[in-house]
């Protein structure tokens, strides 16, 4: 049995994820699709770019049915073009009540979008959410199942922080698991210092999924104190998220969705912020294609 308030004795030694893509790849592309309301798509192409990825930043067009049919045709052949589908964070339709990503998350679920997506996880290929995009992947059933649709009453969600406004600050999470190409170079128990900038990032899930998560390596990573332990103290956890979870893979470990802003990283960037603060998602899923 899990108990929120033990966490830190919670010990899961997952093996390195070895899965590779079926084709050899020269150039990876990552499709960062926009949405009303997306604004983290320049640091997360930047991101992806420094690694020496090609991002291509898709503007999902919603004035009216012709355009949004047109959006949906385009973005199910852009997938199928791409390696990486990423989701970037951001404030999805003014963050629509009862919970953002919803509008991402019915995209998502549109059969052409939806084949388009299950056709790049046949070939291997990955997929990101980070903050919005992570709402999305949630809702979507992606994650933690790994399969479009699969949401039941019973499905993990991410609700309002539990000081009901937005936080946006600097907090410490720490390497859970390692099994997914998304953390195949870190070390278990690693702490970043990560941006959180988010109203509806508190993570909630019923105890038989929780230890479903743990017991599978699912849980990527978690809120922790200074010396690396999960915490559950608002202090370390800046949304109450249930067993400090901020970031989870999918079974197969292709999908990651996470609420900490890994892209949001630059030289000087946080000159008063002492510790680790480069979390590169971005290299692992670039090497995991090209070594």
């Amino acid at each position: 049995m899990i108990n929120k308030k033990t966490i830190a004795e919670v010990v899961i030694t997952p093996n390195l994820y070895t899965m590779k893509p079926l084709e050899k790849i020269e150039k990876v592309k990552v499709l960062l699709p926009v949405f009303p309301g997306t604004n983290c798509d320049y640091d997360t192409a930047r991101a992806f770019e420094k690694e020496d990825a090609e991002s291509q930043i898709f503007v999902f067009r919603n004035l009216n049915e012709k355009e949004i049919n047109a959006s949906i045709d385009e973005m199910s052949r852009l997938i199928d073009e791409s390696h990486i589908l990423a989701l970037s964070g951001g404030f999805s339709a003014g963050d629509e009540p009862d919970g953002s990503g919803k509008f991402i998350a019915n995209i998502l679920n549109h059969p052409k979008i939806k084949d388009a997506v299950e056709r790049l996880l046949a070939k291997n290929f990955l997929i990101l959410g980070i903050c919005n995009g992570f709402q999305a992947l949630i809702k979507s059933g992606l994650l933690p199942f790994g399969k479009i649709g699969s949401v039941t009453p019973d499905s993990p969600t991410l609700t309002r922080n539990d000081i009901n406004r937005h936080v946006s600050h600097i907090t410490k999470t720490v390497i859970a698991s390692l099994q997914s190409p998304w953390l195949q170079s870190f070390q278990k128990g690693e702490v970043h210092q990560i941006a959180v900038s988010h109203g509806e990032g508190k993570f909630v899930v019923n105890e038989h999924i929780a230890e479903q998560l743990f017991k599978n390596g699912q849980v990527a990573f978690q809120y922790c104190d200074f010396e690396g332990n999960p915490s559950m103290e608002k202090e370390h956890n800046p949304n109450g998220s249930f067993y400090a979870i901020e970031g989870i893979v999918s079974d197969c470990g292709k999908i990651l969705g996470k609420m900490g802003h890994s892209e949001r990283k630059g030289e000087n960037l946080y000159k008063n912020i002492s510790g680790n603060k480069e979390q590169n998602i971005f290299r692992n899923a670039v090497e995991y294609f090209c070594n």
